[in-house]
Formats: structure tokens, C-alpha cells, sequence
């Protein structure tokens, strides 16, 4: 084993190898040659990627959020909209709406996806790492979010074991 190849050079970067060790994905993040999984919840314990994910996320979740109307030529903010409240003000009883942007924009950084549980007025985060995209014998996409041993299947509304 050459330097070369234990700093991973001379290998596509746009086609990433499948290297499982311990159960865990390590393609995601890159090859660790201390032995040392890295994943995302390892990640988050290194001060500099908090940091940098803590700066992002509240930068994002601070800038103002609005719904529009398009008018002649322009637009305008519509207040009285269903969304607006849900998406301005609180989308559910537990978060802001900076705690709910806040927690989205971090799952968008360290996982690279964002979903959200819509339920008649609220909106609830859901972890990327816990959902899967499949489809159907009729080829429909639907997502399953896994939690613990059961499975939600989003297009129908039920739970499977």
C-alpha cells in the first residue's frame, strides 16, 4: 500500500467506493485512516463542524420569511394566508419558526436532506438518516421514515411493522 492510496489519490471522486467497517457507511465522509468511524454524529463532536453548522444554521433561520402574492408586475406579502402564520410564526406548538428554519437548515448540512412531517396545521422536523425513498409495483415514489422498528409510509398515512 503506496502513500498514494492511503490518502485516497488516484481514485475517482465522482464515484465514490462502498467501504462498510463496523455496520457503518464511511463513503459518505471519506475514508478515516485512525480507525475512528466518522459519521454525522461524530462529525458534530469536532468544534470547528459545529461551529461552522451552529454560524450556518442561525444565519439562515434569522432572515425574514414571508408568503407572497403575485400582483401586476410585482408582489406582495399576504399576512392573512394559512401559511403564513405556520411558516412566519410558529409551525408547531414546540418550535419557532428560527427553532424550526434553525433545525432544518441544520439537517440539510449534515445530512444533505430535509424533511418535514405535515400535519393539518403544523409542520414537524424528521430525521434524514431515518428516511428512505422507494417505490411501488406501479413505480409511484413514496418515503418511508423508519422509527425504531416501525415504518410510516408518507403517501398513505399508515404505520407497517
Amino acid at each position: 500500500m503506496g502513500i498514494k492510496s492511503l490518502l485516497g489519490f488516484g481514485q475517482a471522486r465522482d464515484k465514490p467506493v462502498r467501504n462498510y467497517s463496523n455496520g457503518e457507511y464511511t463513503f459518505n465522509f471519506g475514508r478515516s485512516t485512525s480507525g475512528k468511524s466518522v459519521n454525522e454524529m461524530t462529525a458534530m463532536q469536532t468544534t470547528a463542524v459545529y461551529a461552522c453548522v451552529r454560524i450556518l444554521s442561525e444565519a439562515i433561520a434569522s432572515l425574514p420569511i414571508h408568503v407572497y402574492r403575485y400582483k401586476d408586475g410585482g408582489k406582495e406579502i399576504v399576512c392573512d394566508h394559512p401559511l403564513y402564520t405556520l411558516l412566519h410564526d410558529e409551525p408547531n406548538p414546540e418550535m419557532t419558526s428560527f427553532v424550526f428554519r434553525e433545525t432544518l437548515m441544520s439537517h440539510l448540512l449534515i445530512w444533505g436532506n430535509v424533511y418535514a412531517q405535515i400535519e393539518v396545521l403544523s409542520l414537524y422536523p424528521l430525521l434524514p438518516n431515518k428516511m428512505s425513498m422507494e417505490r411501488d409495483s406501479n413505480g409511484v415514489l413514496y418515503y418511508v421514515y423508519s422509527r425504531y422498528c416501525h415504518h410510516f409510509k408518507a403517501d398513505m398515512g399508515m404505520c407497517t411493522a
